[in-house]
């Protein structure tokens, strides 16, 4: 394609994009107009709240919420939002709320990050998020006009976390939850730590700015840090050095929530009192989690809020789940398409959007259809194909265990006889990159990137089947089960599931040849110190076999023929997640030259079996 054409086809795209953006904000004006109100809470704080209401009063219409941190934007009954997460739903004729919660934005009140659930309230000064959701939604029923007495409440990410708590909120006009990239768990696998690692660029350039302070209600947000004099990410982390260097170097001494990540080390009281998964029994609305194969926030929180509810209601409780092909937030944001280099055949997130959320808020909150829609909606990449389950995972998936070999193959039978294992030097003053392009900002991409920079590294060691002779489905959790020594105390190990494609393949996408594609179907950093227990960290004993077995997030991936399955393993991934010291330490108070070399070894012996289990048919 010549430069022309390809300047032309983006130009009609974006002028396609415009034009569906304006026709969208135009309906909405037209048919749509806006109040502001103050709701109080039982406690006598006041929460700012935006309503679009139906201009025409002639039916009633059930009210969709959606509470969030992030501000409900624009201020103003004159001051429109240009689109609401499904137009679908807005020309179907629904009343939306948005609400800044408190000690957000123009919220009275104190904010408190992820704020731990509390049953058993005595008093009106006993609040939480489900207190202050139920508080809302009793003054939405009783003073709207023309609802019809059902809400529904969504939200995506951090909003994920407070439709959440909107499932305890118990409130009964509350029929039907869709929490979407929920926030869940941020020691054990969202955002900010994925099984105790410290995944330092998010939460350092999130909280640099979302963790200031507000002292009075605002409608402005505070900056980030933006003082990096490179556009090289790996370059700034590492030549900022120790995690208390951010604190006493960089001002993030400044902010409360990074210090209590710096106080919580492990998986303490404070951490599982904001784990809102043990209180989800007896859950009364209809409830679809929703999230992105390769959501590089919160995959991990779709999955197991998913199976949390699931594991702790009756068979009777309405409990489905949604996993497309996207980046965190894509269905709303994207067309779902493609990412990266990686092309799913369909514009996935209209599809999901039309066929499935509709459907599910016009049956819960309407009445409306016969809802065909499956416990599990899960899009098949590889095949790219939707598929729809009875039950997740899969009831006809069966754990297949492959073996490190001492050749470096990966097969299902166990090594034999031998003292096989493959060692690589861990530095800490040289890590493996989470990515081989520069970049500032972390890159949703790196989710499914060709992998072969890390493939080539002395310190990454890989494992790979032959040429697969037939279509190979892996559908659930991935187990890494692996048998190590380190010369020092602690050592992380990043575990990844790759798609190799074939040699021969032809074409290329962004200018990347697809033949040898080493494609990240999904990788997981577990810390080692919390091999046996997250909340009684253990040193290694050096030189000593040690089996670290650690679950990665759930795949829905088909290796097609003449594909092979590749595992990578390595001790690092930077600045992703932060440096381990190799020393059992802790992490958050060690000194820059507390890092050292470490020499890890990967086993493959009949006593200590290294191996990969996968869910598969």
């Amino acid at each position: 394609m010549s430069k022309t054409r390809l300047l032309l086809l983006i130009f009609c795209t974006l002028a396609a994009f415009a034009g569906a953006q304006n026709a969208d904000s135009l309906f909405l004006h037209q048919n749509y107009y806006k109040r502001e109100v103050m709701i109080p809470m039982r406690d006598g704080v006041q929460l700012f709240t935006s309503i679009y209401l139906p201009k025409d009063q002639t039916r009633q219409y059930p009210i969709m919420l959606r509470r969030t941190p992030y501000s409900c934007a624009p201020y103003g009954v004159g001051a429109f939002s240009d689109r609401i997460q499904n137009m679908a739903m807005v020309r179907a004729g629904y009343i939306f709320v948005f609400q800044d919660v408190r000690g957000r934005y123009m919220s009275e009140g104190v904010f408190e990050d992820v704020r731990p659930h509390n049953p058993q309230k005595k008093t009106a000064k006993d609040v939480d998020e489900a207190s202050d959701t139920y508080d809302t939604v009793d003054w939405l029923v009783k003073n709207l006009p023309n609802n019809n007495g059902r809400v529904g409440v969504w939200g995506i990410s951090y909003p994920g976390f407070y439709a959440t708590m909107a499932i305890l909120a118990n409130h009964p006009a509350i029929k039907a939850v869709s929490p979407q990239a929920p926030v869940t768990d941020w020691f054990v696998g969202d955002d900010f730590h994925h099984n105790g690692a410290f995944m330092l660029m998010d939460a350092f350039s999130f909280y640099s700015g979302f963790g200031k302070p507000r002292p009075e209600p605002t409608m402005q947000g505070s900056p980030g840090f933006s003082d990096w004099k490179t556009p090289d990410n790996y370059d700034f982390y590492l030549r900022t050095g120790a995690l208390r260097n951010f604190s006493e170097k960089l001002g993030m001494k400044n902010i409360p929530f990074w210090n209590d990540l710096m106080a919580h080390p492990d998986y303490d009281a404070w951490w599982q009192a904001r784990n809102p998964r043990p209180h989800l029994k007896n859950i009364r609305p209809a409830v679809l989690t929703v999230g992105g194969l390769f959501d590089a926030e919160d995959c991990w929180g779709a999955w197991n809020l998913y199976k949390a509810i699931e594991g702790q209601n009756p068979a009777a409780a309405s409990n489905r789940i949604v996993m497309g092909p996207w980046v965190h937030g894509g269905w709303a944001r994207t067309g779902g398409e493609r990412l990266g280099n990686v092309v799913f055949g369909q514009k996935t997130s209209p599809y999901y959007q039309e066929n499935i959320e509709l459907p599910f808020f016009e049956y819960y909150l309407k009445d409306k259809g016969s809802l065909a829609l499956p416990e599990a909606s899960i899009f098949l990449t590889g095949a790219n194909r939707w598929e729809q389950y009875t039950q997740w995972p899969p009831q006809n998936a069966r754990p297949t265990r492959y073996f490190f070999q001492p050749d470096r193959g990966l097969g299902n039978r166990p090594p034999q006889a031998g003292n096989n294992y493959h060692e690589y030097v861990s530095d800490p003053a040289h890590p493996v990159p989470y990515t081989e392009d520069v970049h500032l900002s972390r890159t949703r991409e790196y989710m499914c990137d060709d992998q072969r920079f890390a493939a080539r590294r002395p310190d990454v060691v890989t494992f790979s089947t032959a040429p697969l002779s037939e279509a190979t489905t892996v559908t659930g959790p991935v187990i890494a089960d692996l048998w190590v020594s380190t010369t020092g105390t602690d050592a992380d190990f990043v575990v990844k599931l790759i798609d190799v494609y074939p040699d021969t393949m032809r074409g290329r996408e962004n200018g990347v040849p697809l033949g040898g594609y080493q494609m990240l179907v999904r990788g997981e950093i577990f810390r080692g110190r919390y091999r046996n227990s997250f909340e009684k960290p253990e040193a290694f004993t050096p030189n000593t076999p040690t089996q670290v077995k650690f679950e990665l997030p759930d795949v829905a991936h088909t290796f097609l023929p003449g594909h092979r399955i590749m595992i990578q393993v390595q001790s690092s991934w930077f600045p992703l997640a932060d440096r381990n010291p190799q020393q059992f330490i802790d992490i958050y108070q060690a000194r820059d030259e507390d890092f050292i070399k470490a020499m890890h070894r990967i086993y493959c012996t009949p006593e200590h079996p290294s191996s990969v289990i996968l869910m598969m048919k």
